[in-house]
């Protein structure tokens, strides 16, 4: 039963890890873009090393959940089981987005700031 459930959590989370991180990148390109005061180049490129890093910490902690399961041994534990670890990478996913949003807006109120001094 744990093989099944392996597989179910690898599918979802890489799912919903993928589909998030592709709509980061389309959406948040405008708030780096103008962070760095229209640096198209530069924009794209911290945005790609945003979404492998994204990548890298997300599949990486799943993998590293895998680890901490017990025993699977019905559909009610599968599903409990399930349930449980795909909602934690999503507040997990939530926190990350929430955190990297309120440093966006610090540097931007920051970097506004800096240049009404000027």
């Amino acid at each position: 039963m744990n093989t099944i459930a392996y597989i179910l959590y690898f599918l979802t989370t890489y799912f919903i890890t993928v589909h998030t991180g592709l709509s980061f990148y389309r959406n948040g390109r405008i708030y780096i873009l103008n962070l760095l005061e229209g640096n198209a180049a530069l924009t794209d490129f911290i945005n790609r090393i945003l979404l492998i890093g994204y990548y890298l910490l997300n599949l990486g902690y799943v993998a590293l959940t895998v680890n901490e399961w017990d025993e699977i041994l019905n559909i009610r534990e599968l599903i409990t089981t399930l349930g449980f670890r795909v909602g934690m990478i999503m507040l997990i996913l939530a926190y990350i987005h929430f955190v990297n949003m309120g440093v966006i807006l610090y540097i931007g109120k920051k970097q506004h700031s800096t240049n009404q001094k000027l």
